[in-house]
């Protein structure tokens, strides 16, 4: 999904990119060559390529052929044809002005984001660092790792480009993102900062400040980023979603089933939504039409822990033990550090008189209590070293 985004914002970037290598002056004495450059400069573009292909059938290693018929194919978005051409005008002239740069950007267009970088790293660093060439490069290898999901060596690039364009909303977004998913979080609540000043009512940037907020345990800050990203646009994918899952892991069920339901009437399809809100009706006590809703979810996307975990509720509270073990161990397989899971297949496992197995399944929910609380502690004193109270001082008790 990334590279396909990385890709769609190549028309933003490549504006005003140069499309082809600077021609060179054609011998007096060689008409097919000179046919060639007029066609292509009156932009009679199939038949300059017809004439090119010409001069590369009488002349078979001829660079400066093979550059322009690579530009005509990128022109036609034939991005492999063009990436060949341009790999042998390398071959036989790698000096040609320009012809790097080319090659860079249909390997980019392509999608063959790792190559490109390869080709675009080496040009920027022959570049003035404020020089309009360097921050297009900045932008393409910015905009490139961004689309390989390499996150923490997308943002250098991406902080030069909005330094160096700091009306242009779309990248800083892209920094923003990038900073979140590679948990540099003061980084994402300084970027969205940035970006009010752009768009005072962003709900994305909100978003994106809500999940900083979130991985910084700070559920009230996190909640209110979210509650000013709906009121800024309610028709925001996943807006709703964020929105009530933070407040359902506040055990705000009612509030919270109010905002899933609010995403599914935006994204009918939205499978989390469907299953968080069946969740929500276990919690309330409202179960009676909850299991077609969680096998709907599941229907969408089989990898939903939580209602997996549902189901195996269910199926206890309707006496089918076995199916339930099934469903715990679905869910524990999906996200193995979840203690609650590990937590509820030991009472089954219990009750079923399998000592051995609820012994293992309890000695693995303390484990994983011990590792948060050390986590937690840690983050605690490290506050304290700074003179500063921690955000939140949670329970530290240990469960069973």
């Amino acid at each position: 999904m990334n590279r396909a985004i990385a890709c769609s914002i190549a028309a933003v970037v490549l504006a005003g990119a140069p499309l082809c290598c600077r021609a060179q002056s054609a011998p007096a004495s060689d008409p097919q060559r000179l046919t060639a450059f007029a066609l292509e400069q009156h932009g009679q573009y199939p038949e300059a390529e017809a004439a090119w292909n010409a001069v590369l059938k009488a002349h078979p290693d001829d660079a400066e052929a093979n550059a322009h018929i690579g530009f005509l194919e990128a022109r036609e978005e034939h991005y492999t044809q063009a990436i060949d051409h341009y790999r042998r005008a390398m071959e036989r002239n790698p000096s040609m002005p320009g012809l790097r740069l080319n090659l860079g950007l249909s390997l980019f267009k392509s999608g063959a984001l790792k190559q490109a970088i390869a080709v675009f790293t080496p040009l920027l660093k022959d570049q003035p660092p404020s020089s309009p060439e360097a921050l297009r490069l900045d932008t393409l290898i910015g905009v490139a790792h961004y689309g390989l999901g390499e996150y923490a060596q997308a943002v250098p690039y991406l902080r030069r480009t909005t330094a160096n364009d700091p009306q242009n909303l779309p990248y800083r977004l892209l920094l923003a993102q990038s900073c979140l998913w590679s948990k540099q979080y003061p980084c994402v609540l300084e970027v969205y900062h940035q970006i009010l000043l752009l768009n005072a009512e962003s709900a994305e940037a909100d978003m994106l400040a809500g999940e900083a907020l979130d991985e910084m345990n700070d559920p009230a800050g996190a909640t209110l980023q979210f509650r000013a990203a709906v009121k800024a646009n309610p028709k925001e994918p996943n807006v709703h979603f964020g929105l009530g899952y933070l407040l359902w892991s506040q055990n705000q069920f009612e509030e919270a089933a109010h905002e899933f339901q609010a995403e599914l009437a935006n994204v009918p399809g939205h499978a989390q939504a469907l299953a968080f809100l069946a969740d929500c009706d276990i919690h309330l006590g409202q179960t009676a039409d909850v299991r077609p809703m969680i096998e709907k979810a599941l229907a969408l996307d089989g990898g939903i822990e939580r209602a997996h975990l549902d189901l195996g509720i269910l199926d206890i509270q309707a006496g089918k033990q076995q199916e339930a073990v099934g469903e715990f161990k679905l869910a524990e397989k999906l996200n193995p550090s979840d203690a609650d899971v590990h937590w509820r297949l030991a009472r089954l496992y219990q009750s079923m008189g399998e000592k051995e197995e609820a012994t293992l399944e309890f000695s693995k929910t303390s484990t994983i209590h011990q590792a948060e609380n050390d986590k937690l502690l840690s983050k605690l004193k490290a506050a304290q070293d700074r003179g500063k109270p921690a955000s939140t001082v949670p329970n530290l008790s240990a469960d069973e």
